[in-house]
């Protein structure tokens, strides 16, 4: 009965933007970013890393990622990744000139945190072609790559599918079209209004969840036979705005340009000491 209070109580507080919302039962604060920096204000380089370049990411992505403020700014009140159709002189990508700009951020080498809860208050973009993420790197990416390094996406949303997200894991052994998936889904579209995204990661557990609704659990139990469990070591953050992919497939004639991705905030706790 007392789980189920605070557990009732942490969905009522998740609901809520600003200070009120910090505060969870069972749980401390020890990262975080608002993202209230004054309108027109740059990505915060203290806590953010920002990654340029449109060699397609892996991905046979569409967009070129700047450090422009056209792609990443904040409000007043949130963080705007922004992907806009503009043909940049000088700026090319994997297939040719770019056609669209967008932004993607993380946290290497300036936060990365192993388990916890890593959550992100959002609201998605919309239209064919456009791909958000909120998702996680283990922080030994560089010496050992992907997928050894681990994936952890927390929030994964393509504009074909407006009322879905996905949370998945990558690894050695089941990566790429093979991660261990999920979807959830919800009877308006994820544009239509802000919503959290949250993990909650434990030695040998990890559990998504919308809106303080869980919809997947996973353990070393579910991984394909043979396989190694990576998630035991420190992640760092990622938040991205992607355009076209062998994914999501190319914007089309439906598709409006610019598409913003706002980000309320991000924050990460772990559990607090005591009953």
């Amino acid at each position: 009965m007392k789980q189920n209070f605070f557990r009732l109580l942490a969905i009522l507080l998740l609901a809520l933007p600003g200070a009120l919302a910090q505060e969870l039962p069972g749980w401390r604060l020890v990262w975080a970013d608002e993202f209230n920096l004054p309108l027109g204000s740059p990505v915060d380089r203290s806590k953010w890393n920002i990654e340029t370049g449109g060699w397609g990411w892996g991905n046979s992505e569409l967009q070129y990622y700047t450090e422009s403020t056209l792609n990443l700014v904040h409000d007043g009140r949130n963080l705007v990744i922004a992907a806009l159709e503009q043909r940049l002189p000088g700026l090319r990508c994997w297939y040719g000139p770019c056609r669209y700009t967008s932004g993607r951020i993380n946290t290497k080498g300036k936060f990365e945190q192993r388990y916890g809860r890593i959550e992100a208050r959002i609201k998605l973009p919309r239209g064919q072609g456009l791909w958000a993420a909120f998702w996680m790197l283990g922080s030994n990416f560089g010496p050992v790559r992907w997928p050894n390094c681990g994936e952890i996406d927390i929030m994964e949303h393509i504009g074909r599918e407006p009322r879905t997200v996905h949370g998945t894991i990558h690894g050695p052994g089941y990566s790429g079209g093979e991660g261990i998936t999920r979807s959830y889904r919800i009877s308006t579209d994820f544009a239509d209004a802000f919503h959290v995204f949250a993990l909650e990661w434990e030695p040998g557990m990890l559990r998504w969840y919308v809106d303080g609704v869980l919809y997947q659990t996973l353990t070393p139990a579910d991984l394909p036979e043979g396989s190694r469990w990576v998630f035991d070591q420190p992640f760092f953050i990622i938040l991205n705005l992607a355009v076209g992919g062998g994914w999501p497939g190319r914007p089309d004639e439906t598709t409006r340009f610019p598409q913003r991705m706002l980000v309320d905030y991000v924050r990460v706790y772990e559990r607090a000491a005591g009953p």
